[in-house]
């Protein structure tokens, strides 16, 4: 019997289907893998924001995660929002027994639409208890900067240049592997930056830059594809490459992927077309 690699999402529910743990369920399948889900939070979204943040009790997370594990070989994990201190412990907790899985972290703050979705103190739990146990973690440029705790007028703005700079930050405080991604910068192209603090060695992965206003959950689709390549068996680098590839053609082609809305906007923001290949096909 074929089975397929078996990826576990921690993350929260976008009722919207759009980010959360409903893109990475599509994401992992489309690529290939079978997605096991565990919601940290329930939101209240669509396609014009976020209006509220319900947090599933650690209790409930504990348990829906021992559930799993008890039943299934996990071969990679993907972290997107974790809400608060309890949460993370439990996360914590389940990562010290599954040490050869990889793991990777989407440190998630804020909403798009500018909705919390982490609490202050839990920010600094996440890298002293939470880091040393990921494969790699995925901040945007304003991401990175929060979890650098850097004064405005020492914010990286996501250059080329910056990025020896920004590696030996990394390894001066022990952080894991970093995808800096550059959907934030004003680099003309998309240029993604793969941080090696251990190797001391910097990955450019670069692409064109996709104009579209649907946009919603590209954090959570790329972060979950590159967790089912890694579960695949792809090292780090081609899983990067090969997730990113994936992230352009949604991307590139989102406007085929949209549901029906009731009424018309102009401004707002829809999610992606994960099943580019199904749908193109139609």
């Amino acid at each position: 019997m074929k089975t397929l690699p078996t990826i576990l999402t921690i993350a929260g529910s976008d009722c919207s289907a759009g980010a959360g743990i409903q893109a990475d369920l599509k994401s992992i399948h489309a690529n290939g893998g079978y997605a096991l889900t565990v919601p940290t939070a329930l939101t209240a979204q669509n396609s014009q924001g976020v209006q509220n943040v319900f947090a599933v009790p650690a209790l409930q997370v504990k348990s829906q995660l021992e559930s799993l594990v008890s039943d299934y070989q996990i071969d990679a994990i993907k972290i997107g929002i974790l809400v608060n201190t309890k949460t993370i412990e439990v996360v914590v907790k389940l990562l010290k027994t599954l040490p050869k899985v990889s793991v990777v972290l989407d440190p998630i703050f804020l909403s798009s639409s500018g909705k919390t979705l982490l609490e202050k103190e839990a920010v600094n739990m996440l890298i002293k208890e939470l880091f040393p146990l990921v494969t790699l973690i995925t901040p945007n440029l304003p991401e990175l900067n929060k979890l650098l705790d850097l004064p405005t007028k020492e914010r990286y703005q996501g250059k080329q240049n910056e990025t020896r700079q920004i590696l030996t930050e990394l390894q001066n405080r022990g952080w894991p592997n970093c995808l800096l991604k550059g959907g934030h910068s004003d680099e003309e192209q998309a240029n993604d930056y793969l941080l090696l603090p251990k190797a001391d060695a910097i990955h450019i992965f670069s692409s064109a830059r996709i104009q579209t206003q649907h946009n919603h959950g590209t954090g959570c689709t790329l972060s979950s594809s590159i967790a089912t390549y890694l579960a695949s068996g792809e090292n780090l680098p081609n899983a990067i490459k090969l997730a990113k590839e994936y992230l352009f053609k949604t991307l590139k082609t989102a406007e085929l992927g949209q549901p029906s809305y009731n009424i018309e906007l102009t401004d707002r923001h829809g999610g992606l077309n994960h099943f580019v290949d199904l749908i193109d096909k139609q």
